[in-house]
């Protein structure tokens, strides 16, 4: 018996060491390859809020909060997970789509059937994608998705390559913000839920993300008073985009923060 015992906890310990070395290696070969490198030329600071899922409270609490402080966010919607409920939470309705639309946030893209990015095949996980697209044609006539945000997990490098053809930018997580030159196919996100226990984390980061003239994209899941592990409560994110707001930076959507500084690369120097 101890000798299966012993069997079994090395078998545990070979899996986890091969997990934690593949998830390496798909971080590294996302951040490596296929970029699209994008100077960032901006005067001013931009931050975007983003939410992952949709689930019903990044809407109903979350997208409050934003519209109180005058700014909008970026919604990347799994239409599959329409009126489901996910380890997010409760998932946005048919009506929370045309009420974010009308509230001037943006829907991005985070495929139909909410994909993991490293574990899906590059032909299904684009597939995915096509089906998500039409689907919300069929909720929202005329509205398209032009960002994107890689559920999960980092995407297969082929799938980066790929997928960079139907969105301006696509989204990825990171910890940090983009400066000087960011990839637009594999843009560096901040989860706030990572540190929802430590907001001066958050504060600290915002203004990096000032002093060095950046673009800092951060991420959540729900925001409501019991949070799950994917989210934080409506009190922390209300501070974070509070001190967002007063920091001088541009709040505003990835779709928009990304139009703006095509702009200002555009622009000559002077």
């Amino acid at each position: 018996m101890r000798g299966n015992r012993s069997t079994s906890t090395e078998r545990m310990q070979i899996s986890d060491y091969w997990s934690r070395a593949q998830g390496k290696y798909y971080r590294t070969a996302a951040r490596l390859f296929f970029r699209r490198p994008l100077v960032l030329t901006n005067r001013t600071p931009l931050i975007s809020f983003t939410f992952d899922d949709f689930p019903r409270s990044a809407l109903r609490t979350g997208g409050r909060i934003l519209k109180r402080f005058g700014a909008a966010g970026t919604y990347y919607v799994s239409l599959g997970l329409m009126g489901k409920t996910a380890p997010t939470g409760e998932m946005f309705l048919r009506d929370d789509l045309k009420d974010a639309a009308a509230d001037g946030h943006e829907l991005g893209c985070h495929t139909f059937d909410h994909c993991d990015s490293a574990g899906t095949a590059t032909s299904v996980f684009e597939k995915s994608i096509t089906k998500n697209s039409l689907a919300l044609e069929q909720v929202l006539p005329g509205v398209s998705f032009q960002t994107f945000s890689y559920p999960i997990s980092p995407p297969r490098v082929q799938t980066k390559r790929k997928i960079a053809r139907h969105f301006v930018c696509c989204r990825g997580g990171g910890q940090t913000f983009n400066r000087g030159t960011a990839d637009l196919s594999y843009l560096a996100a901040f989860f706030l839920e990572q540190s929802r226990d430590d907001e001066n984390a958050v504060k600290r980061l915002i203004d990096q993300n000032r002093g060095a003239g950046g673009w800092l994209i951060l991420a959540t899941h729900d925001v409501s008073e019991s949070p799950t592990p994917y989210g934080c409560t409506p009190e922390f994110f209300e501070r974070v985009v509070q001190y967002a707001v007063q920091s001088g930076s541009r709040v505003v959507p990835v779709l928009e923060a990304y139009k703006s500084l095509q702009i200002s690369t555009a622009e000559p120097a002077t």
